[in-house]
């Protein structure tokens, strides 16, 4: 009998039997799940909670490696460093098309279509343009402009691939393209100050003149025998073997009145082969360094894409988590 009762005393002595099995009932507290979780006689079933079941799993937002933060930096500054290329550029191409025609209403000598300075402004541009796009697409974690970026990097290696297979499959065309634009610069040779340039350094550096031979510079009007003035039946300096005259300053007169030399006593004075051969022999002997040059490009180009897209590819993973 003393086994099956427990006597409970209360605060005015009072005691209460109570059965053992009621001394081990817990009471759970309330949850507005009790009613969902209730079984069919209407009795509350326990609930585990997240962290209490372990065959659950809640994934929480991505991490972003050192790694992706590694690439994130060196994005940013592949990008900055070729906006600043791409500037440098563009100031070369504007300064070049100022220095022709300093007066916004002054008549230029060559039409602007025309200028090889327009080929800088319009490559600093594009390089500029696609820069800092990139540049702002990585600091800013814009998508839009990081497909953008990627999309423009594209295009040009599709074009670099274009033309280089172009160059191979018509290299014939490019000779014929060569001669008529080597002949264009001989025409115009005092008009354009970057063609004179050009002109000039080829023919000094390749010790050549004229584009067959140096009997070219006739097609010039301010070389040709019937043209007033001292340049009349000259060729430029750059012809000459011996431009300082074992002096320190080249003396620009030296090719003056070649043309109405004979062979022999011209070639003791200039240069009598053309430009045409030459540059052709010189570009076949720098196909390797072309190449390379052009695989480097590429490769650059390759990296700066393959970054973008690692970039591209975590903040469209953190964006789809949130």
């Amino acid at each position: 009998m003393a086994l099956s009762r427990v006597r409970l005393f209360q605060p005015h002595g009072e005691g209460t039997l109570l059965l053992p099995q009621a001394s081990r009932l817990v009471e759970l507290p309330y949850s507005s799940f009790d009613d969902d979780d209730a079984d069919d006689d209407g009795h509350s079933l326990p609930r585990l909670s997240a962290e209490q079941d372990p065959g659950v799993w809640y994934p929480g937002p991505p991490k972003v490696s050192p790694f992706s933060h590694c690439v994130r930096y060196l994005a940013f500054l592949w990008n900055l460093l070729f906006l600043l290329l791409g500037l440098l550029i563009l100031a070369v191409g504007v300064w070049g098309l100022l220095a022709k025609n300093p007066l916004p209403g002054g008549e230029r000598g060559v039409p602007l279509g025309s200028d090889p300075m327009l080929l800088f402004v319009l490559a600093g541009l594009a390089a500029s343009a696609v820069s800092l796009a990139g540049c702002l697409g990585t600091f800013r974690a814009s998508p839009c402009l990081l497909r953008f970026f990627l999309g423009a990097v594209l295009a040009f290696g599709g074009l670099e691939l274009l033309g280089g297979l172009l160059l191979l499959l018509a290299r014939r065309r490019l000779r014929d393209v060569l001669r008529d634009l080597l002949l264009l610069c001989l025409l115009r040779y005092q008009e354009d100050p970057d063609l004179q340039f050009l002109v000039d350094e080829v023919q000094r550096s390749l010790q050549c003149c004229g584009l067959e031979s140096y009997r070219d510079w006739e097609s010039n009007l301010y070389f040709n025998c019937s043209a007033p003035g001292a340049q009349a039946c000259g060729v430029p300096a750059s012809c000459c073997q011996d431009p300082l005259e074992n002096g320190s300053v080249p003396n620009a007169q030296c090719g003056f009145g070649v043309l109405g030399l004979a062979a022999a006593a011209a070639g003791a004075v200039v240069h009598l082969g053309g430009c045409g051969a030459a540059l052709g022999s010189w570009l076949r002997g720098q196909a390797g360094a072309i190449a390379a040059g052009a695989t480097a490009l590429v490769l650059v180009e390759a990296v700066g894409a393959l970054m973008a897209l690692r970039v591209l590819r975590d903040i469209t993973a953190v964006r789809v988590w949130e």
